[in-house]
């Protein structure tokens, strides 16, 4: 069982003992919700004085009705683990306080509710049940350090027996001056001056650190520094781990970054083939078009190929002729002749006639291979394009596949990197929580040299009289007795 040493936990109200900011509630009941947040917001991050914006938020609040802030305090939602901590607390024999900058009508509420020990806050200024944007208090004027200091005062307790937890930059003067400061869950600047922190919103989440303090009480100096070299060790192999961890995943970052520049390159290159392709796929349309037109142009011609036939009228109308010129005919016989002649031509005219149109056809016919030509070579080319279209899409692909790959590791090792380094953090918090040993040890120690030091000079004083009553008495002094003499100014 843990009997705690620490005798007083001293816990801010918004945000630590509630969860959320009293005043943003009640701002609410007079819609200025939002230049109220604003306000809080920049005070708990210390950009603007806690006094000087406090005041300019409560007199957003003047004309607030106390009965409708009362029910509000009834319903404003208890941190996670703010009962069971208070009662953990009370039970080990701890006061419990808030020191809020928050207000009346809400912190005694609450802190009835929970049965603490002291309440500590701001008041409400009201005036026939309405708020007058009038607020008075301790910490209107104080800091929480001021009211810590007069608290432990009046409770006979010491600093080193005092636990302090808040979340804003008005928390920071009583974090510092606490045996343990907490910052639960708070802004940036409060982070940097707490001893510990705690990101969890579970009040319960400070309990192991303050019992923790008593396993330090009894730790020499020597042990302490022992711990604080084997914590330091500790740190630099785990930085120097993280730091490989980053180097890591700097390489595949890089690696990553250099394999998406090739995949894009690839992926131009497939492009330009594509592009490239369809261009010379358009010039193969064309040729087919003409081909085909042309083609047709050849099936509409109508000849007859006949070229026996041509000659054989020929050698009869040659025939024929002869017979007219060379031999005596009668009439008769004379016009059938002429008339079979002239009927031979006829036949012979058309035949020629084809024979015009079969030429005709044959200059087509080479056109339309040509273009068949073109065709062939053309597909050719383009079917070359789209191979090496293909050939660059799988490319970019396979690349796309690597800096995936390189992308995981880099992940991979940037998780690492990152619990390493969550690792360091939790490292140098015990460092810190060390170095606050040492210094109490080494300032106890300082402590007890002093005690030493004052009973010493009271017992060298004490000596000195009784020499200096010798030598009043005749008494010869050695070089040392009138050396003590002279140092407590007795001569």
């Amino acid at each position: 069982m843990v009997i705690l040493l620490i005798k007083l936990v001293v816990l801010d109200l918004d945000n630590v003992i509630i969860d959320g900011e009293a005043i943003d509630e009640i701002g609410k009941l007079m819609g200025v919700e939002d230049k109220i947040i604003n306000l809080t917001k920049r005070a708990m991050e210390g950009e603007i004085d806690f006094k000087e914006s406090l005041e300019e938020r409560v007199k957003l609040l003047k004309g607030a009705r106390i009965d409708d802030i009362k029910k509000l305090a009834q319903t404003l939602p208890l941190m996670e683990g703010a009962k069971e901590t208070i009662k953990y607390l009370k039970g080990k024999g701890c006061k419990v306080a808030t020191i809020t900058g928050s207000f009346d009508l809400i912190a005694d509420i609450i802190g009835e509710k929970l049965n603490l020990d002291y309440i500590i806050c701001n008041k409400l200024h009201h005036k026939n049940g309405l708020l007058t944007g009038e607020v008075s208090g301790p910490l209107v004027e104080k800091t929480k350090y001021d009211i810590l200091k007069e608290l432990l005062e009046e409770e006979g307790f010491s600093f080193d027996e005092c636990v302090a937890v808040g979340d804003g930059a008005n928390d920071i003067s009583m974090l510092e001056s606490a045996k343990l400061g907490i910052a639960f869950n708070a802004k940036p600047i409060v982070k940097e001056k707490a001893d510990i922190i705690v990101e969890e919103k579970n009040l319960k989440c400070i309990i192991p650190f303050i019992e923790e303090l008593e396993e330090s009480n009894n730790i020499t100096l020597e042990e302490a520094l022992d711990k604080k070299s084997e914590y330091e060790d500790k740190l630099s192999a785990t930085l120097k781990e993280r730091d490989e961890l980053n180097n890591k995943a700097k390489e595949k970052k890089e690696l990553r970054d250099e394999l998406n520049n090739k995949a894009k390159e690839a992926l131009g290159l497939a492009i330009k083939f594509r592009d490239k392709r369809n261009e010379i796929n358009k010039m193969v349309e064309e040729n087919k078009r003409l081909r085909d037109e042309t083609n047709k142009k050849i099936r509409e011609l109508k000849w007859s190929p006949f070229r026996r036939k041509r000659l054989k009228l020929e050698k009869e109308i040659r025939k024929i002729d002869k017979i007219i010129e060379t031999q005596v005919l009668d009439m008769k016989k004379e016009n059938e002749l002429v008339n079979r002649a002239n009927d031979l031509r006829k036949e012979l005219a058309k035949i020629k006639e084809d024979e015009k149109t079969m030429a005709e056809s044959l200059e087509l016919k080479k056109l339309s291979e040509k273009y068949h030509e073109n065709v062939v070579k053309l597909s050719n080319e383009a079917q070359e394009y789209h191979e090496k279209m293909l050939e660059q899409f799988q490319k970019t692909d396979e690349i796309r596949a690597q800096a995936d790959e390189a992308h995981n590791e880099f992940v991979k090792f940037m998780k690492l990197a990152s619990k390493k380094h969550e690792e360091s953090k939790k490292i140098m918090e015990e460092i810190k929580q060390v170095n606050k040993q040492i210094k109490a040890i080494k300032s106890k120690m300082g402590e007890i040299e002093a005690a030493k030091t004052h009973k010493r000079e009271i017992i060298e004083r004490k000596k000195a009289e009784e020499i200096y009553k010798l030598f009043k008495d005749g008494k010869k002094l050695t070089k040392d007795e009138l050396l003590l003499l002279q140092r407590y100014k007795i001569v």
